[in-house]
């Protein structure tokens, strides 16, 4: 009987406390913007230009874009991605070509034009930015999990 006395108080008192905040309410995601406010966004980063191919982190990654697309026209009547990247405009313009899972629909089909599924570019291949990490990462691709793997399983038969 007395903890169900203490259980309720303790509620009683967490409820009180919870009552009286003076910090108004805010969600997590915005940080410390009341939700009532509007929240000011973050300063947009510098988005890198070098027009290197980066390595993929894993298998089937999108390749990312290695060029400021500031100012690019894609919408439903054009997309200015394809005057570089349609494989036809390719070898005259240095661009890599469109992969050929591009131009199937969902069964497999070839199409003689993108597939409307992949003609908005920026749904999978998004630019870098240079910027300080907000988080730290340890990420390792498969390549190197498996070559360490190979390297520990060697050095304990031995």
């Amino acid at each position: 009987m007395q903890a169900r006395t203490l259980i309720a108080l303790l509620c009683l008192v967490t409820s009180a406390l919870a009552m009286a905040q003076t910090v108004p309410f805010y969600d997590p995601a915005r940080g410390v913007t009341p939700i009532a406010d509007e929240a000011k966004p973050p300063p947009i980063g510098n988005e890198e230009n070098r027009d290197i191919r980066r390595t993929r982190a894993y298998s089937m990654q999108p390749p990312t874009i290695p060029h400021k697309i500031d100012n690019y026209r894609v919408d439903k009547n054009f997309n200015q991605c394809m005057f570089c990247h349609a494989r036809s405009r390719a070898e005259e313009t240095q661009a890599v070509p469109l992969s050929v899972t591009h131009y199937m629909d969902r069964q497999g089909n070839v199409l003689a034009e993108v597939s409307p599924r992949r003609y908005f570019c920026q749904q999978c291949h998004v630019p870098q930015m240079d910027v300080k990490l907000v988080v730290p990462s340890n990420f390792e691709d498969i390549d190197t999990v498996l070559r360490q793997s190979r390297q520990s399983s060697s050095s304990k038969k031995k």
